[in-house]
């Protein structure tokens, strides 16, 4: 997969505020589908959609156990917007950098 489009497919899986709350949850251990759904207040089958949402852009996964599903968070899932991010970091530091430059530049005469 293209990095744009792995992008793309993080930004709007993480757009929704329940698969927001639903990853963070994730993020601090392995959970049962049926214990994501006692957490939030949506549907079991909803839970299941924002699930498959996550797992598609590669930011969680699920293992069956028995009739349970367990996901958890897959850390590698967050590069492309780590490494997008990290472009727009060195952008926005060189360019702050000359603007601060300039800044000093027109305080002192």
């Amino acid at each position: 997969m293209r990095s744009a489009a792995a992008e793309d497919l993080i930004f709007h899986a993480l757009a929704d505020p329940s698969r927001r709350a639903i990853f963070e949850s994730l993020v601090r251990g392995e959970l049962a589908v049926k214990d994501l759904t006692a957490r939030f207040d949506i549907s079991q089958p909803a839970v299941s959609q924002h699930l498959a949402t996550l797992r598609n852009a590669g930011l969680v996964s699920g293992r069956s156990e028995g009739r349970c599903i367990y996901y958890r968070v897959e850390p590698k899932g967050l590069k492309p917007l780590a490494d997008w991010l990290s472009h727009y970091r060195a952008f926005w530091t060189d360019r702050l950098g000359r603007l601060d430059a300039l800044l000093e530049k027109l305080e002192d005469p």
